[in-house]
Protein backbone atom coordinates (compact mmCIF):
# COMPACT_ATOMS: atom_id res chain seq x y z
CA UNK A 1 0.00 0.00 0.00
CA UNK A 2 1.37 3.41 -0.93
CA UNK A 3 1.84 6.16 1.62
CA UNK A 4 -0.94 8.08 -0.08
CA UNK A 5 -3.31 5.25 0.73
CA UNK A 6 -2.62 4.91 4.44
CA UNK A 7 -5.86 5.54 6.28
CA UNK A 8 -5.80 8.41 8.72
CA UNK A 9 -5.36 7.10 12.29
CA UNK A 10 -5.80 3.53 11.08
CA UNK A 11 -4.69 1.83 14.30
CA UNK A 12 -7.18 3.67 16.50
CA UNK A 13 -9.96 3.24 13.95
CA UNK A 14 -9.39 -0.53 13.69
CA UNK A 15 -9.33 -0.97 17.46
CA UNK A 16 -12.53 1.05 17.81
CA UNK A 17 -14.18 -0.93 15.04
CA UNK A 18 -13.23 -4.23 16.69
CA UNK A 19 -15.31 -3.31 19.76
CA UNK A 20 -18.09 -1.92 17.56
CA UNK A 21 -18.46 -5.01 15.40
CA UNK A 22 -18.43 -7.36 18.40
CA UNK A 23 -21.28 -5.35 19.93
CA UNK A 24 -23.21 -5.55 16.66
CA UNK A 25 -22.82 -9.32 16.30
CA UNK A 26 -23.29 -10.15 19.99
CA UNK A 27 -25.53 -7.34 21.24
CA UNK A 28 -26.39 -8.91 24.60
CA UNK A 29 -22.85 -8.78 25.91
CA UNK A 30 -21.48 -11.71 27.86
CA UNK A 31 -24.49 -12.98 29.76
CA UNK A 32 -23.78 -14.96 32.92
CA UNK A 33 -25.89 -17.93 31.78
CA UNK A 34 -24.69 -17.91 28.16
CA UNK A 35 -21.62 -19.86 27.00
CA UNK A 36 -18.71 -17.60 26.09
CA UNK A 37 -17.50 -17.67 22.50
CA UNK A 38 -13.72 -17.17 22.39
CA UNK A 39 -12.07 -15.55 19.36
CA UNK A 40 -8.42 -15.07 18.44
CA UNK A 41 -7.49 -11.56 17.30
CA UNK A 42 -5.22 -11.76 14.24
CA UNK A 43 -2.53 -10.53 14.17
CA UNK A 44 -3.28 -8.77 17.47
CA UNK A 45 -5.20 -6.04 19.25
CA UNK A 46 -2.91 -3.28 17.99
CA UNK A 47 -3.96 -3.78 14.37
CA UNK A 48 -6.75 -6.36 14.17
CA UNK A 49 -7.55 -7.73 10.73
CA UNK A 50 -9.69 -10.77 11.45
CA UNK A 51 -11.24 -12.64 14.38
CA UNK A 52 -11.12 -16.42 14.13
CA UNK A 53 -12.85 -18.96 16.40
CA UNK A 54 -10.58 -20.17 19.19
CA UNK A 55 -12.52 -23.19 20.46
CA UNK A 56 -11.44 -25.54 17.67
CA UNK A 57 -7.90 -25.24 16.28
CA UNK A 58 -8.79 -27.11 13.06
CA UNK A 59 -11.58 -24.65 12.35
CA UNK A 60 -9.42 -21.69 13.37
CA UNK A 61 -6.64 -22.74 11.00
CA UNK A 62 -9.08 -23.20 8.13
CA UNK A 63 -10.73 -19.85 8.84
CA UNK A 64 -7.40 -18.02 8.81
CA UNK A 65 -6.18 -19.82 5.68
CA UNK A 66 -9.33 -18.84 3.77
CA UNK A 67 -10.47 -15.46 5.02
CA UNK A 68 -8.54 -13.80 2.17
CA UNK A 69 -5.44 -14.22 0.07
CA UNK A 70 -2.89 -11.50 0.88
CA UNK A 71 -1.47 -9.92 -2.25
CA UNK A 72 2.09 -9.56 -0.93
CA UNK A 73 4.26 -12.67 -0.65
CA UNK A 74 5.59 -11.61 2.76
CA UNK A 75 2.07 -11.24 4.12
CA UNK A 76 1.16 -14.71 2.79
CA UNK A 77 4.19 -16.21 4.51
CA UNK A 78 3.17 -14.64 7.83
CA UNK A 79 -0.38 -15.92 7.37
CA UNK A 80 0.86 -19.41 6.54
CA UNK A 81 3.13 -19.42 9.61
CA UNK A 82 0.17 -18.51 11.82
CA UNK A 83 -1.94 -21.27 10.21
CA UNK A 84 0.82 -23.81 10.89
CA UNK A 85 1.11 -22.63 14.49
CA UNK A 86 -2.63 -23.21 14.95
CA UNK A 87 -2.40 -26.71 13.52
CA UNK A 88 0.55 -27.54 15.81
CA UNK A 89 -1.05 -26.04 18.91
CA UNK A 90 1.57 -23.27 19.14
CA UNK A 91 -0.80 -20.40 18.43
CA UNK A 92 -0.39 -18.78 21.86
CA UNK A 93 3.13 -17.80 20.83
CA UNK A 94 2.25 -16.10 17.54
CA UNK A 95 -1.37 -15.15 18.26
CA UNK A 96 -1.64 -14.35 21.96
CA UNK A 97 -4.64 -12.01 21.93
CA UNK A 98 -8.13 -13.33 22.69
CA UNK A 99 -11.59 -11.86 23.15
CA UNK A 100 -14.65 -13.56 24.61
CA UNK A 101 -18.16 -12.73 23.51
CA UNK A 102 -21.54 -14.14 24.41
CA UNK A 103 -25.18 -13.22 24.83
CA UNK A 104 -28.58 -14.83 24.67
CA UNK A 105 -28.39 -15.09 20.87
CA UNK A 106 -25.47 -14.03 18.71
CA UNK A 107 -25.34 -13.83 14.95
CA UNK A 108 -23.90 -17.37 14.81
CA UNK A 109 -27.03 -18.77 16.47
CA UNK A 110 -29.18 -17.06 13.86
CA UNK A 111 -27.01 -18.22 10.96
CA UNK A 112 -27.09 -21.79 12.26
CA UNK A 113 -30.91 -21.66 12.20
CA UNK A 114 -30.90 -20.16 8.69
CA UNK A 115 -28.47 -22.71 7.24
CA UNK A 116 -29.68 -25.72 9.20
CA UNK A 117 -26.35 -26.74 10.74
CA UNK A 118 -23.82 -25.58 13.32
CA UNK A 119 -21.60 -22.77 12.17
CA UNK A 120 -18.28 -21.20 13.10
CA UNK A 121 -17.47 -17.63 12.09
CA UNK A 122 -14.44 -15.58 11.22
CA UNK A 123 -15.03 -11.84 11.27
CA UNK A 124 -13.24 -9.45 8.93
CA UNK A 125 -11.92 -6.21 10.46
CA UNK A 126 -11.29 -3.93 7.50
CA UNK A 127 -9.75 -0.47 7.20
CA UNK A 128 -11.84 2.65 7.66
CA UNK A 129 -14.26 3.07 4.77
CA UNK A 130 -17.68 4.59 4.42
CA UNK A 131 -19.11 1.21 3.38
CA UNK A 132 -17.43 -0.83 6.14
CA UNK A 133 -19.80 -3.43 7.53
CA UNK A 134 -19.62 -6.82 9.29
CA UNK A 135 -18.38 -9.43 6.78
CA UNK A 136 -18.41 -13.01 8.04
CA UNK A 137 -16.85 -16.19 6.72
CA UNK A 138 -19.07 -19.13 7.69
CA UNK A 139 -17.53 -22.56 8.31
CA UNK A 140 -19.26 -25.82 9.17
CA UNK A 141 -18.20 -28.36 11.81
CA UNK A 142 -15.80 -30.02 9.36
CA UNK A 143 -13.96 -26.73 8.83
CA UNK A 144 -15.34 -26.25 5.31
CA UNK A 145 -16.04 -22.67 4.24
CA UNK A 146 -19.66 -22.87 3.14
CA UNK A 147 -20.84 -19.26 2.87
CA UNK A 148 -20.21 -15.59 3.50
CA UNK A 149 -22.56 -13.14 5.17
CA UNK A 150 -22.88 -9.36 5.29
CA UNK A 151 -24.88 -7.12 7.60
CA UNK A 152 -26.17 -3.65 6.80
CA UNK A 153 -25.86 -1.67 10.03
CA UNK A 154 -26.50 1.94 8.98
CA UNK A 155 -28.23 3.82 6.19
CA UNK A 156 -25.44 3.44 3.62
CA UNK A 157 -24.54 -0.18 4.35
CA UNK A 158 -28.20 -1.21 4.48
CA UNK A 159 -28.64 0.29 1.02
CA UNK A 160 -25.53 -1.52 -0.23
CA UNK A 161 -26.53 -4.89 1.24
CA UNK A 162 -29.95 -4.56 -0.38
CA UNK A 163 -28.32 -3.65 -3.70
CA UNK A 164 -25.92 -6.60 -3.49
CA UNK A 165 -28.75 -8.96 -2.60
CA UNK A 166 -30.69 -7.88 -5.70
CA UNK A 167 -27.63 -7.97 -7.98
CA UNK A 168 -26.53 -11.41 -6.75
CA UNK A 169 -29.99 -12.85 -7.32
CA UNK A 170 -30.32 -11.23 -10.74
CA UNK A 171 -26.94 -12.30 -12.07
CA UNK A 172 -26.87 -15.81 -10.58
CA UNK A 173 -30.46 -16.78 -11.40
CA UNK A 174 -31.47 -14.86 -14.50
CA UNK A 175 -28.29 -14.20 -16.53
CA UNK A 176 -26.57 -16.86 -18.61
CA UNK A 177 -22.97 -16.17 -17.63
CA UNK A 178 -20.30 -18.43 -19.12
CA UNK A 179 -16.99 -16.78 -18.23
CA UNK A 180 -18.04 -15.11 -14.98
CA UNK A 181 -19.15 -16.94 -11.85
CA UNK A 182 -20.91 -14.97 -9.11
CA UNK A 183 -22.08 -16.29 -5.71
CA UNK A 184 -25.54 -17.77 -5.23
CA UNK A 185 -27.89 -16.06 -2.84
CA UNK A 186 -28.60 -18.45 0.05
CA UNK A 187 -30.59 -16.15 2.34
CA UNK A 188 -31.82 -12.59 2.62
CA UNK A 189 -33.61 -11.27 5.68
CA UNK A 190 -33.23 -9.25 8.84
CA UNK A 191 -31.56 -9.87 12.17
CA UNK A 192 -31.57 -7.63 15.22
CA UNK A 193 -32.64 -4.63 13.15
CA UNK A 194 -29.98 -5.17 10.46
CA UNK A 195 -30.52 -6.49 6.97
CA UNK A 196 -28.62 -9.69 6.29
CA UNK A 197 -27.52 -11.49 3.15
CA UNK A 198 -25.83 -14.89 2.94
CA UNK A 199 -24.17 -16.10 -0.25
CA UNK A 200 -22.34 -19.22 -1.33
CA UNK A 201 -18.56 -19.21 -0.95
CA UNK A 202 -16.29 -18.62 -3.92
CA UNK A 203 -12.60 -19.61 -3.60
CA UNK A 204 -11.22 -16.15 -2.81
CA UNK A 205 -8.31 -17.73 -0.90
CA UNK A 206 -6.93 -19.84 -3.75
CA UNK A 207 -3.92 -18.88 -5.85
CA UNK A 208 -5.12 -17.24 -9.06
CA UNK A 209 -4.61 -18.83 -12.46
CA UNK A 210 -2.92 -16.13 -14.53
CA UNK A 211 -4.30 -16.58 -18.03
CA UNK A 212 -3.62 -13.06 -19.26
CA UNK A 213 -5.61 -9.82 -19.56
CA UNK A 214 -7.57 -10.89 -22.66
CA UNK A 215 -9.61 -13.34 -20.62
CA UNK A 216 -10.43 -10.71 -18.01
CA UNK A 217 -11.49 -8.29 -20.75
CA UNK A 218 -13.77 -10.97 -22.23
CA UNK A 219 -15.32 -11.52 -18.79
CA UNK A 220 -15.86 -7.78 -18.39
CA UNK A 221 -17.60 -7.67 -21.76
CA UNK A 222 -19.82 -10.59 -20.75
CA UNK A 223 -20.90 -8.81 -17.59
CA UNK A 224 -21.42 -5.54 -19.45
CA UNK A 225 -23.73 -7.38 -21.89
CA UNK A 226 -25.53 -9.43 -19.22
CA UNK A 227 -28.56 -7.17 -18.86
CA UNK A 228 -28.63 -5.83 -22.40
CA UNK A 229 -26.96 -2.84 -24.04
CA UNK A 230 -28.11 0.30 -25.81
CA UNK A 231 -26.46 2.97 -27.92
CA UNK A 232 -27.35 6.67 -27.72
CA UNK A 233 -25.75 10.07 -27.89
CA UNK A 234 -24.54 10.74 -24.37
CA UNK A 235 -26.79 13.77 -23.98
CA UNK A 236 -29.90 11.69 -24.71
CA UNK A 237 -29.02 8.85 -22.34
CA UNK A 238 -30.59 7.99 -19.01
CA UNK A 239 -27.07 7.85 -17.62
CA UNK A 240 -26.45 11.55 -18.31
CA UNK A 241 -29.74 12.48 -16.65
CA UNK A 242 -28.96 10.34 -13.59
CA UNK A 243 -25.46 11.77 -13.25
CA UNK A 244 -26.75 15.35 -13.42
CA UNK A 245 -29.24 14.58 -10.65
CA UNK A 246 -26.55 12.96 -8.46
CA UNK A 247 -24.23 15.93 -8.85
CA UNK A 248 -26.99 18.43 -8.09
CA UNK A 249 -28.02 16.46 -5.00
CA UNK A 250 -24.44 16.60 -3.68
CA UNK A 251 -24.33 20.37 -4.20
CA UNK A 252 -27.72 20.84 -2.57
CA UNK A 253 -26.52 18.79 0.38
CA UNK A 254 -23.57 21.10 0.83
CA UNK A 255 -20.84 18.48 0.47
CA UNK A 256 -17.28 19.82 0.37
CA UNK A 257 -16.14 20.47 -3.23
CA UNK A 258 -19.54 19.42 -4.57
CA UNK A 259 -19.90 22.59 -6.64
CA UNK A 260 -16.48 21.92 -8.19
CA UNK A 261 -17.44 18.38 -9.03
CA UNK A 262 -20.79 19.46 -10.44
CA UNK A 263 -19.09 22.01 -12.70
CA UNK A 264 -16.65 19.37 -13.96
CA UNK A 265 -19.42 16.85 -14.60
CA UNK A 266 -21.73 19.31 -16.33
CA UNK A 267 -18.86 20.51 -18.52
CA UNK A 268 -18.11 16.97 -19.66
CA UNK A 269 -21.76 16.08 -20.25
CA UNK A 270 -22.22 19.20 -22.35
CA UNK A 271 -18.95 18.80 -24.24
CA UNK A 272 -19.58 15.18 -25.19
CA UNK A 273 -23.38 15.37 -25.39
CA UNK A 274 -23.42 14.55 -29.11
CA UNK A 275 -20.95 11.65 -28.78
CA UNK A 276 -22.70 8.33 -29.38
CA UNK A 277 -21.76 5.77 -26.75
CA UNK A 278 -22.73 2.22 -25.79
CA UNK A 279 -24.30 1.68 -22.37
CA UNK A 280 -24.33 -1.57 -20.43
CA UNK A 281 -23.76 -2.97 -16.94
CA UNK A 282 -20.74 -2.79 -14.68
CA UNK A 283 -19.67 -4.55 -11.50
CA UNK A 284 -18.84 -1.20 -9.93
CA UNK A 285 -15.72 -2.34 -8.05
CA UNK A 286 -13.99 -4.87 -10.31
CA UNK A 287 -10.52 -4.94 -8.76
CA UNK A 288 -7.91 -7.67 -8.15
CA UNK A 289 -9.20 -8.28 -4.60
CA UNK A 290 -12.81 -8.84 -5.72
CA UNK A 291 -12.07 -11.58 -8.23
CA UNK A 292 -10.22 -14.86 -8.62
CA UNK A 293 -9.24 -16.45 -11.91
CA UNK A 294 -9.59 -20.21 -12.13
CA UNK A 295 -8.72 -22.40 -15.14
CA UNK A 296 -12.39 -22.43 -16.15
CA UNK A 297 -13.94 -19.14 -15.06
CA UNK A 298 -13.42 -15.82 -13.33
CA UNK A 299 -15.05 -15.75 -9.90
CA UNK A 300 -16.43 -12.33 -9.02
CA UNK A 301 -17.93 -11.14 -5.75
CA UNK A 302 -18.84 -7.94 -3.83
CA UNK A 303 -21.65 -6.89 -6.14
CA UNK A 304 -22.95 -4.04 -3.98
CA UNK A 305 -22.08 -1.40 -6.62
CA UNK A 306 -23.49 -3.29 -9.62
CA UNK A 307 -25.36 -0.97 -11.97
CA UNK A 308 -26.86 -1.05 -15.45
CA UNK A 309 -27.03 1.65 -18.10
CA UNK A 310 -23.52 3.08 -17.65
CA UNK A 311 -20.93 3.82 -20.36
CA UNK A 312 -19.44 0.60 -21.70
CA UNK A 313 -15.93 0.10 -20.34
CA UNK A 314 -16.31 1.52 -16.82
CA UNK A 315 -15.09 -1.76 -15.29
CA UNK A 316 -11.88 -1.70 -17.34
CA UNK A 317 -11.19 1.90 -16.30
CA UNK A 318 -11.85 1.10 -12.64
CA UNK A 319 -9.65 -2.00 -12.68
CA UNK A 320 -6.75 -0.05 -14.17
CA UNK A 321 -7.02 2.79 -11.65
CA UNK A 322 -7.38 0.55 -8.58
CA UNK A 323 -4.62 -1.80 -9.71
CA UNK A 324 -2.25 1.13 -10.23
CA UNK A 325 -3.02 2.84 -6.92
CA UNK A 326 -3.37 -0.14 -4.58
CA UNK A 327 -1.42 -3.03 -6.14
CA UNK A 328 1.40 -1.08 -7.78
CA UNK A 329 1.48 1.75 -5.18
CA UNK A 330 1.35 4.43 -7.88
CA UNK A 331 0.72 7.96 -6.66
CA UNK A 332 -3.04 8.54 -7.10
CA UNK A 333 -2.60 11.73 -9.15
CA UNK A 334 -0.16 9.97 -11.47
CA UNK A 335 -2.57 7.05 -11.77
CA UNK A 336 -5.45 9.34 -12.81
CA UNK A 337 -3.29 11.04 -15.45
CA UNK A 338 -2.18 7.65 -16.76
CA UNK A 339 -5.75 6.41 -16.97
CA UNK A 340 -6.86 9.34 -19.12
CA UNK A 341 -3.73 9.30 -21.30
CA UNK A 342 -3.96 5.55 -21.92
CA UNK A 343 -7.76 5.40 -22.23
CA UNK A 344 -7.80 4.28 -25.90
CA UNK A 345 -5.48 1.34 -25.15
CA UNK A 346 -7.23 0.43 -21.88
CA UNK A 347 -10.70 0.43 -23.43
CA UNK A 348 -9.91 -1.03 -26.85
CA UNK A 349 -10.23 -4.65 -25.56
CA UNK A 350 -13.77 -3.73 -24.45
CA UNK A 351 -14.61 -2.69 -28.00
CA UNK A 352 -14.76 1.01 -27.13
CA UNK A 353 -13.91 3.15 -30.16
CA UNK A 354 -10.97 5.58 -29.84
CA UNK A 355 -13.26 8.61 -30.06
CA UNK A 356 -15.33 7.32 -27.13
CA UNK A 357 -12.40 6.34 -24.90
CA UNK A 358 -11.54 9.72 -23.39
CA UNK A 359 -15.13 10.70 -22.49
CA UNK A 360 -15.62 7.22 -21.00
CA UNK A 361 -12.55 7.58 -18.76
CA UNK A 362 -13.43 11.13 -17.70
CA UNK A 363 -17.06 10.26 -16.94
CA UNK A 364 -15.85 7.28 -14.91
CA UNK A 365 -13.71 9.63 -12.79
CA UNK A 366 -16.66 11.96 -12.19
CA UNK A 367 -18.84 8.96 -11.33
CA UNK A 368 -16.25 7.64 -8.88
CA UNK A 369 -15.85 11.04 -7.26
CA UNK A 370 -19.63 11.32 -6.88
CA UNK A 371 -19.66 7.93 -5.15
CA UNK A 372 -16.94 8.85 -2.68
CA UNK A 373 -18.57 12.19 -1.99
CA UNK A 374 -22.06 10.71 -1.65
CA UNK A 375 -20.76 8.09 0.78
CA UNK A 376 -18.95 10.80 2.78
CA UNK A 377 -15.82 8.70 2.43
CA UNK A 378 -13.45 11.41 3.70
CA UNK A 379 -15.44 11.78 6.91
CA UNK A 380 -15.25 8.01 7.42
CA UNK A 381 -11.46 8.13 7.16
CA UNK A 382 -11.18 6.34 3.80
CA UNK A 383 -7.73 6.56 2.28
CA UNK A 384 -8.95 8.05 -1.02
CA UNK A 385 -11.83 10.01 0.46
CA UNK A 386 -10.13 13.43 0.27
CA UNK A 387 -10.98 14.10 -3.38
CA UNK A 388 -9.56 17.62 -3.27
CA UNK A 389 -6.07 16.21 -2.79
CA UNK A 390 -5.88 13.98 -5.86
CA UNK A 391 -8.87 13.41 -8.11
CA UNK A 392 -10.61 16.77 -8.47
CA UNK A 393 -7.55 18.94 -9.20
CA UNK A 394 -6.32 16.47 -11.80
CA UNK A 395 -9.73 16.23 -13.42
CA UNK A 396 -10.13 20.01 -13.55
CA UNK A 397 -6.66 20.55 -15.00
CA UNK A 398 -7.40 18.06 -17.76
CA UNK A 399 -10.73 19.72 -18.59
CA UNK A 400 -9.04 23.13 -18.67
CA UNK A 401 -6.31 21.87 -21.02
CA UNK A 402 -9.00 20.41 -23.29
CA UNK A 403 -10.81 23.77 -23.37
CA UNK A 404 -7.57 25.60 -24.22
CA UNK A 405 -6.70 23.11 -26.97
CA UNK A 406 -10.17 23.35 -28.50
CA UNK A 407 -10.06 27.15 -28.43
CA UNK A 408 -6.68 27.11 -30.17
CA UNK A 409 -7.98 24.81 -32.90
CA UNK A 410 -10.88 27.16 -33.75
CA UNK A 411 -9.23 30.62 -33.61
CA UNK A 412 -7.28 30.29 -36.83
CA UNK A 413 -3.88 29.72 -35.21
CA UNK A 414 -1.65 26.80 -35.95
Amino acid sequence: MSRALKTADDLRRRATYLAEVVDQLYPGGTAADAPARPYIVVPGRRKPRVLIPAADRKVAAAALARYARPAARGARLKRDAAVLALRLGLDRMLLPHRVKVGGAEGIDDHLAAVLGHDVHLSIHIGPARANRKPVLQILDGDANTVAFAKLGVNALTRELVDAETAATKRLSEFCDLKLVQVPRLLHAGNWNGHNLMVTSALPAWEAPADLGPARRSAAMRELADACGTSRFPLGESDYAARLRLRLKALTDRGETDADTLQTAGETLLDRYGSTTMTFGAWHGDWAPWNMRETPDRICLWDLERFETGVPYGFDAAHYRLQDDIVTKATDPTTAVLGLVADAPQILAPMGVAPGEAEPTALLYLVDLAARYMGDQAERAGAALGALGRWLLPTLLRHIARQRTAQAGSTDGTC
